[in-house]
């Protein structure tokens, strides 16, 4: 069980590690926690830290080529302002897969990055205050 000072880690399986560093830390606001380029590199956002695995790192060589290819799971980026924080990644030529899409808790948009692994940008929907007795 991971303690609560520790990160939670994802890894996600990319073509070019120094493209991928490039793009989180450019774009997504994270920081570069460790490099072993061109095989691995790992980049934190808050509790978050993801582990770029280039086709050279053991943690690619240890999945299935069945298992390989980029899904529907994603990390999930959570943000004050979604239509500024579009505007930003716009501007700095990012494009994204989807419309924005609204539902009960919140809007959403997704993107992927030089490998493909999604991302979703995600604002949550404001809360009701709590009702007082």
């Amino acid at each position: 069980m991971t303690a609560p000072d520790q990160y939670a880690s994802v890894r996600y399986l990319v073509d070019d590690v120094p493209a991928a560093v490039d793009f989180y830390t450019t774009h997504l606001g994270f920081t570069l926690n460790f490099s072993a380029a061109p095989a691995f590199a790992d980049v934190v956002r808050g509790p978050l830290r993801l582990l770029l695995s280039g086709p050279a790192s053991s943690g690619a060589r240890a999945t299935p080529a069945d298992a390989a290819g980029a899904g529907r799971n994603r990390i999930h980026l959570v943000v004050d302002d979604l239509d500024a924080e579009i505007t930003r990644l716009r501007s700095e030529g990012v494009t994204f897969l989807s419309d924005v899409v609204s539902g009960p808790g919140g809007s959403q948009i997704l993107l992927t990055d030089p490998a493909g692994n999604l991302i979703e940008v995600f604002q949550p929907a404001p809360r009701p205050a709590p009702a007082r007795p």
